[in-house]
């Protein structure tokens, strides 16, 4: 596994919600844990890499990064419109076209809000309730966990 990999694979881990990854491949195995913040603990994520017996190592990979953990974000007043799958979150339907929503947008139930893509296929995500858009609460382009809040409405 090249170190841009496990850099990408890195970022991933320290960008989300999950806290452990791990990954098997033909050339070996990947274990990335995040540590948890409440815990007193030198590092705040943890890699071991795994490497066959007889195989050279690629590359030299540090044994700890030093990447800040994700602070959890508190959750507006209002309802939250959460993710129902992990995937990528798109504010439009296309790169340069206009959001399907911005703040103070009223919308009403079953009105697409985003999209999610997952595995190349791109799921539009509906408003679950009528109201107005307070707060957006994900990135264009950034990955997002099941169940992460995206948006609030009130």
């Amino acid at each position: 596994m090249d170190l841009r990999k496990l850099k990408t694979l890195i970022d991933l881990v320290s960008e989300s919600n999950i806290s452990e990854l791990e990954i098997t491949e033909a050339d070996g195995k990947v274990r990335i844990v995040k540590a948890d913040p409440n815990a007193a603990v030198a590092h705040p994520q943890q890699m071991v890499y795994h490497q066959p017996l007889g195989m050279p190592i690629a590359g030299a990979a540090p044994a700890a990064a030093a990447i800040p953990a994700v602070e959890a974000a508190p959750i507006d007043i209002g309802h939250p419109v959460k993710s129902p799958m992990v995937g990528t979150f798109y504010r439009s339907a296309n790169p340069g076209s206009k959001p399907f929503v911005e703040v103070g947008t009223a919308v009403k139930e079953g009105e697409p809000v985003c999209i999610i893509e997952a595995m190349k296929i791109m799921n539009e995500i509906e408003a679950d309730k009528s109201g107005t858009i307070t707060k957006i609460l994900a990135e264009n382009g950034q990955a997002v966990e099941f169940g992460q809040p995206l948006f609030i409405i009130e």
